[in-house]
């Protein structure tokens, strides 16, 4: 059954800073782990702005998908954790404009604090392929 289970860390990625995959996919979902602002080159943007956080965030859950041979459209849940409440409005505004029409499951977490500092983590679950 080991099979049935599939890790992924697509080379579109930053490596991961832990024990972990960015991916995997069972029994047709597609588990997106904790994004964070880090970019391909392994770039951590802590001193960029919220919304570049949040840009490249969904950048990185968009790239996820498409390894996975998943899609935006796919999404079924979508966990956010933001440091401050305050930037839901912010960070709506942008994920509005990146998910268009679809309307995943969803909530937006205040948490104290996040890894390395950044104001956003995203994790995600899809249904495998494409619509």
């Amino acid at each position: 059954m080991a099979n049935d289970i599939v890790e992924m860390c697509p080379d579109t990625m930053a490596t991961p800073g832990g024990h972990y995959s960015h991916v995997v996919k069972a029994n047709g979902f597609v588990f997106i782990a904790g994004q964070l602002p880090i970019a391909r080159d392994g770039t951590k943007l802590v001193d960029a702005s919220f919304e570049q956080q949040v840009q490249q965030t969904l950048d990185n859950v968009a790239a996820a998908l498409k390894a996975a041979g998943s899609a935006i459209d796919r999404l079924v849940q979508f966990r956010v954790y933001i440091s401050d409440i305050a930037l839901w409005p912010a960070f709506n505004a942008i994920y509005a404009a990146w998910i268009g029409t679809s309307r995943p499951a969803r909530a937006v977490v205040p948490v104290p604090q996040l890894h390395y500092g950044f104001k956003i983590e995203v994790e995600a679950v899809a249904l495998e392929g494409s619509s």
